[in-house]
Formats: C-alpha cells, structure tokens, sequence
C-alpha cells in the first residue's frame, strides 16, 4: 500500500557518480553506492527515492523546462522545512540543500523519507476503509490543517514566509497573469471568472497564518501499520503567510464528492467520492467549528480555489503544449482546465456574495 518508486523516466536521470560523492560526506550513513528511482506521482516538481546504505531518502528538483517566476524554488522550500518543522513535526526532516550548478546541474534539496501510505485517485489495493473509518480520517485531515493555522506565525519567527497584508490581491492578480501568460489556443479564456474573482475580493484577513496552498490527500502519509494515523505532511513548495480560507479553498477545489456530476469524477485526483467522506459543506462546518472564523462568504474562496487550480493545470498543459516534456498526463489537463471553468462559473452564478 506504500507509494512505490519506479525507474527513472527518459531525460530525468540523476547522475549518481556525481551525488553519491557529494552526499557522503554531508549526510550520515551514505555508502559508497546509490541507487535511485522516481515516484511517478505528482505534476510539479521531480521527485526522487535515493538509496544508500541503509539510508531512504527524497530528492526534490525542479522540472525540465518549467520557467515560472518565483515557482519551483528549491531553496525557499528547504527554509521553510527546517524552520516549520519545531513547530510542526509532520514536516519531512530536511538534510541537504544545493544551488550550485556545477554539482548536477540545477538546485535541488533532500529530506528524509517519511514512508508510509498515500492516498492517490482510488484506495490502495488491501486498504478497506468503512463509512465510519472515511468520516474520521476526513476529520483528522481537517483538523491537521486548523492545526497548521494556529500556529503563532511571528513567535515562531515564521513571518519570513510572506507578508500577509493584500495577500488576497496579490494571488488573484498574480494567478491572472499567469493564466493569461499560459493560455494555448485551445484554452477557454476565464474572463469572466478572474474579473469576479477581482471585483469581489474581501477584506484582509484578521488572522493570517502559515498556509500549505496545497494541502489534501495525496500531500499527507498515512502511518503503514494505521492508516487512520497521518505521519506526515509533503509538497511545501508553496507555503506561504496569508489569509487561511484561500487555503481551505485551494484544498476543496481538489475535493471532488460522490454526487458530483461526470465531468467533475473525471479530474477526480483523489478517494474522495469513498462512502464516508465529509462533504465540502461538512468541511467547511467543521472548519468554522474549531477555528471560530466567519465562513459565511467562503464561495469566494471555493471558486479561487477552481481558478487557481485551473491555473496550474494549464501552466503544465502549456509545457506540454510546447513540447517540453512527453509526459501524456500532462496532454490531458486540458480537459480539466475547461472543467473547472464550467464549475467556476457555476459557483459565481450560484453565490450571493
């Protein structure tokens, strides 16, 4: 039921004659040998299992051809790991960080495997999990995640992670541009959507917090022996200090339910859809619950959540597009690009905000 690494794809090999060297004399346990495969997983960065000795670790680098401004920032990601970490030990231990390209090329960084169960489109074969089971595995989620947001963000000397006045501003217009940047011909346009998501912005927040910008399913490990115990949180490439509700609504664009209609099952990235599993509405609730916030107008957040996914499906689509990698996951985003703009509009033409 653990997430398995398999052979290296063509034109994503790591040149272990360089590595191995490099490593043994920064991180314990290193042999003199290193095997590595690659988790097949996942959309953005290249993710690595490195092998030596009787050390499992992870290697993160960024993806062939990606060249968007501010993304895929090896070195951001590492600081936030080792400083996160005291306060939130579900971050992976980070051991190694490189920017110098005379080593392999690009900068990288490695942590410490956290091994365990992921939870991808469908449950593991040999993974049953019972209506009851699915409900209190959703909560646990839940509150991990109100756990990341009370944090006390500047006692914890956090606040280097970003500046939370205009966040909401900021990610609207940014995410735009992006879009706007990334669109191929094939795409629809999101007009309509990004000027709504303009003209109805909130306020800023009164209790910014840490925010992961990707947290759900298949970014937590579940503990192998209990998968209703969560061991770890990965993906902090986009941790950030902002405005909490952007980050649940980010989480629930990918929170594809049972009723659902078709074409949402299609994007479906997670089990979600099991028997058991809260709703959005439920999440929501609960969320209101325990962090005593207003989520009265969270339709706003919601639909963010869809445009910003749609954003970055279309920027890998677009590298796809282009011919930059032969991945033939990446040709199939556009299908869910077009998807989440029908559920965008759906959501703005619903709301009373």
């Amino acid at each position: 039921m653990e997430d398995i690494a398999i052979n290296v794809r063509n034109g994503e090999e790591l040149d272990t004659g360089i590595l191995a060297p490099y490593l043994k004399g920064k991180i314990d346990g290193i042999g003199d040998t290193m095997s590595v495969k690659q988790f097949p997983g996942g959309y953005s960065n290249l993710t690595y299992l490195l092998t030596s000795g009787d050390s499992e670790m992870v290697l993160r680098r960024p993806p062939k051809g990606a060249n968007i401004k501010g993304a895929h920032d090896m070195g951001r990601e590492y600081r936030i790991l080792a400083s996160l970490r005291p306060f939130f030990p579900y971050c992976p231990e980070p051991l190694v960080y490189c920017e110098d390209p005379a080593v392999m090329g690009f900068p990288f960084y490695i942590m410490r495997r956290v091994s365990g169960i992921i939870l991808r489109k469908e449950l593991p074969a040999g993974l049953v999990l019972t209506p009851n089971a699915a409900r209190s595995l959703c909560e646990k989620l839940s509150d991990l995640q109100v756990k990341l947001h009370s944090i006390d963000v500047k006692s914890a000397g956090l606040d280097f992670l970003g500046k939370p006045e205009g966040y909401v501003q900021r990610q609207v217009e940014g995410w735009s541009s992006r879009y706007r940047k990334a669109r191929t011909d094939d795409a629809p346009d999101y007009e309509a959507v990004m000027t709504w998501l303009k003209d109805k912005q909130p306020t800023d927040t009164a209790f910014p917090a840490i925010i992961h910008n990707d947290f759900k399913f298949d970014n937590v490990v579940l503990d192998k022996d209990n998968p209703m115990n969560i061991i770890g949180v990965l993906d902090w490439e986009m941790a950030t200090y902002g405005d909490p509700l952007m980050d649940l609504g980010n989480s629930l664009a990918y929170w594809i339910e049972k009723h659902d209609p078709p074409e949402m099952q299609g994007i479906r990235v997670m089990p979600t859809h099991t028997d058991g599993m809260l709703t959005r509405q439920e999440l929501i609730d609960r969320y209101a619950e325990k962090t005593g916030r207003d989520l009265s107008k969270f339709d706003y957040y919601y639909c963010f959540g869809l445009f910003r996914l749609a954003v970055i499906a279309q920027q890998i689509y677009n590298r796809y597009y282009q011919g930059l990698t032969k991945d033939k996951r990446f040709g199939m985003l556009i299908f869910a690009v077009r998807v989440l703009e029908k559920a965008a509009l759906n959501v703005i033409e619903k709301t009373k905000i």
